[in-house]
């Protein structure tokens, strides 16, 4: 043998060996024939059950028998790949009409594996037949076997349209295809409609045909995303499971699931629900159960007592597969090459396909008809001169003499000479001519008939027609899905995500956060919160897991923290710093923080700076969806930073005191509610050298105490301070002194006597506003501690409360 070595690039060798490759699983394997909706192992498989005659009306056989003759027949590939596409053929929730009747296990919507094909048996359905009915009249081209022994079908005759009716999906090589299964009646319909006007639009078509019908139901949402499909071959829909909320005893409920969508693992999606019971994802859940048996599919999720039905089901379907998008992606092989069909190009593929079906099937029957006509002539003259041919036989020598003898003495054809000497001899009584002669006359009508078939289109297309409607009369049946024309909101409230529990949410200077159930902040006491040395507590509040907290920084900034995603941590443990949460910039610090339990509630956010700036902003405008860094809720000028942000309706008055002893008392309804980046508007008119230390709402009662720099503390009642205009210089509440003026460290609203602190770089000292005396506005207070040992203050800070 002569070895022939071809030197040859490497991307061009596998270039075309991929290329070959590809044009086989393409044209051959993965993608269905838009004439019968079948790929090449599907349609072997019903043609050698047909050929050996394992049909409805016959008893079941071994499924090992069918799958032997498939592969050592028609399709050389392994076993196990020629059962799985038998099996589908045979499952009632993958196809809309099963192709292939099977009795034993052949798998569940579980995804469990059918029985081994040895236990299994299996026949063709009675609508399987529809597909290959008239195969035998020259209806379809035909090819040769992969080992050229026998003959096997391009194309079943197919007498319905099945591709749209059991859809199809596979994956080959740069294509792939997802063709859903519709209503049968309904599509016949759509068929019929392009037959009567083939310039019919989609939407006429889907006034018969308004979308897939899911042989496991379901509901379907978004009509233009179907009619998009339907024009385009490319679209998507909603599909979701079909669900009713039951009462059950003790005023609890009950979800049960009765239909899911198409090709959902039913099992799977049972343990999904129950993973989300058990990882509490969601509350309310109290049990799941698979209820299903022969009556049906059933899914009960048992609700505990005053859980909300209505939002545990919108998590479901936005969570778990009971809703699930459906991507129409309709491509199948149309002359011979993969295209992506509308489902009107799809079904006028298919009426052509009938139309060249009828045709053969018409002009075979045709021949088969003038053949016999033929013969049935020749006996009719026979009979009419009986005696001579008789005479003729008998005088012939054997059976080819006799057959010559009649063809040369009475012009007798080969044909009608076979048939007279292969006449039997009860055939020439006289009942048989006007047999004969009755069965000449019905093979003239069945003549005139199939020749009208054939050079009339107008009758042709009556054939398809009838037969359509006969195949709907016998097999349809009602519309498993329902379709609805929107996609319907999915929302979810976050008492369904998140427990209604009660706790303590608290921030200390140093930007350490945490919250703490009550029980232990109850058990450790308010002044045992565990701080790192130098740390104080800012402020704590009373919240919800369900709350949202907003933590405000010196730098114009707000951060958006949901108090179920805050540590638990105990009173007495540090918790969590801020920049671990979200990334803070240098010298940013925490300037207060606001609990928030509704943003729909009819609130506003005042932020004052030092700068003399103020704004207010509607709560609502800090409700956000994405909170991973910090949101800029105040635009701040040059070196201005935030001091107060305080939670108001918006009537409340202020009082803004300054560093050099200036205040000045306004109403809020003065300012408007501005954007939540705005930089706002002037609070009051600073001199230079000056800036506010302290933006506080007043109240009824209510008193003004100061620290200044010198170590003095002063108590003024409110009244002292009248109502004046924002933008104003204010009042003077600090002695004038010319050396060595007191400067304002802070200053606080208060109603009641609380415990404060002074602190130095040196020392920090503790008493109760109690000790401090009221004063009038022109004096400059008392001094707490001497300015020459403690030192200047740099911080006055009232505690939170009273031990």
């Amino acid at each position: 043998m002569q070895e022939n070595i071809q030197s040859l690039p490497l991307e061009d060798v596998i270039g075309d060996r991929f290329g070959r490759y590809s044009k086989y699983i393409i044209q051959d394997r993965a993608i269905p024939d838009v004439r019968d909706g079948l790929k090449p192992v599907q349609r072997r498989i019903l043609f050698a059950m047909h050929a050996e005659g394992n049909t409805y009306d016959k008893n079941f056989r071994k499924s090992a028998k069918t799958v032997g003759n498939v592969i050592g027949n028609y399709h050389p590939h392994g076993d196990t790949s020629v059962y799985d596409a038998m099996v589908r053929m045979s499952q009632d929730w993958k196809l809309r009409h099963v192709l292939v009747e099977m009795h034993g296990n052949n798998g569940s919507i579980d995804n469990d594996p059918p029985a081994a094909m040895r236990y299994t048996e299996a026949k063709l359905s009675k609508l399987a037949s529809v597909l290959l009915r008239n195969i035998n009249q020259d209806t379809v081209d035909w090819v040769q076997n992969f080992d050229d022994t026998a003959m096997e079908p391009m194309v079943l005759p197919a007498n319905y349209p099945n591709l749209l009716v059991n859809g199809s999906t596979g994956i080959s090589a740069g294509y792939a295809t997802d063709i859903p299964p519709h209503n049968l009646s309904e599509v016949i319909d759509a068929t019929l409609m392009i037959i009567d006007n083939p310039n019919v639009t989609t939407e006429e078509i889907m006034t018969v045909m308004p979308g897939p019908d899911f042989p496991t139901g379901g509901i379907i949402q978004g009509k233009s995303g179907i009619k998009q499909a339907y024009e385009t071959g490319k679209g998507k829909a909603i599909v979701r499971g079909k669900v009713e909320i039951e009462k059950l005893r003790g005023g609890r409920e009950e979800i049960v699931i009765t239909e899911i969508p198409f090709e959902v693992n039913k099992s799977t999606l049972v343990k999904r629900i129950d993973e989300l019971r058990a990882d509490k994802k969601i509350e309310g859940i109290l049990e799941v159960r698979d209820e299903t048996d022969r009556n049906g599919l059933r899914i009960a999720v048992e609700l505990k007592k005053d859980a909300n039905a209505e939002g545990i089901l919108n998590y479901l379907y936005k969570n778990t597969d009971l809703q699930v998008a459906y991507n129409f992606n309709m491509v199948a092989i149309s002359d011979r090459r993969p295209s992506l069909l509308g489902v009107k190009a799809m079904l006028q593929s298919y009426i052509k396909h009938q139309q060249e079906v009828i045709l053969r099937r018409s002009q075979f029957e045709l021949d088969q008809a003038k053949k016999r006509m033929h013969i049935v002539e020749g006996l009719i003259k026979a009979l009419s001169i009986l005696d001579e041919v008789i005479e003729t036989i008998r005088q012939s020598k054997n059976k080819s003499d006799a057959k010559e003898n009649l063809k040369t003495k009475y012009d007798f054809t080969e044909a009608q000479a076979e048939a007279i000497v292969m006449l039997q001899l009860y055939r020439l009584t006289n009942t048989d001519i006007v047999q004969l002669e009755n069965e000449h006359d019905e093979l003239k009508a069945t003549l005139e008939k199939l020749e009208k078939i054939i050079n009339d289109k107008k009758h042709l297309m009556s054939v398809i027609k009838r037969e359509l409607k006969a195949v709907q009369k016998d097999f349809s049946e009602p519309r498993l899905s329902t379709i609805e024309d929107e996609i319907q909101e999915i929302k979810i409230s976050k008492e369904i995500l998140i427990p209604s529990e009660e706790t303590i949410v608290s921030m200390t200077k140093d930007g350490y956060i945490k919250r703490t159930s009550p029980r232990s902040f109850g058990a450790s006491g308010l002044y045992e919160l565990g701080t790192k040395d130098g740390d104080v507590l800012l402020d704590y509040k009373e919240s919800n897991l369900q709350d949202v907290l907003l933590v405000f920084t010196n730098l114009g900034h707000y951060i958006y923290i949901p108090v179920h995603q805050l540590p638990d941590v105990k009173w007495k443990d540090l918790g969590t710093h801020l920049s671990q949460i979200v990334p803070l910039t240098q010298n940013e610090y925490v300037v207060g923080m606001i609990n928030v339990t509704d943003f729909n509630q009819e609130q506003s956010i005042m932020i004052a700076t030092q700068n003399g700036m103020i704004k207010k902003t509607l709560l609502i405008d800090f409700n956000v969806t994405r909170y991973s860094r910090p949101i800029v809720c105040m635009k701040l000028k040059d070196d201005d930073q935030v001091i107060t942000v305080q939670s108001i309706t918006g009537e409340e008055h202020i009082l803004v005191v300054t560093q050099n002893g200036f205040a000045l008392h306004y109403s809020l309804a003065e300012i408007n509610n501005i954007g939540i980046k705005a930089a706002g508007v002037k609070s009051i008119n600073l001199k230079d050298n000056d800036k506010v230390v302290s933006t506080e709402i007043l109240y009824p009662e209510s008193d003004l105490i100061i620290a200044t720099h010198r170590g003095a503390m002063k108590k003024m009642k409110i009244d002292l301070f009248e109502e004046s205009k924002r933008a104003n210089r204010g009042v003077v509440i600090l002695k004038e002194l010319k050396s060595n003026p007191h400067k304002v460290v802070n200053a606080y609203i208060i109603t009641d006597d609380l415990n404060f602190t002074l602190s130095s770089s040196n020392e920090t000292y503790q008493s109760n506003t109690k000790t401090i005396r009221n004063a009038d506005r022109y004096t400059n207070g008392s001094f707490i501690v001497d300015e020459k040992e403690f030192g200047q203050i740099d911080a006055f800070n009232l505690l939170i409360a009273d031990e």
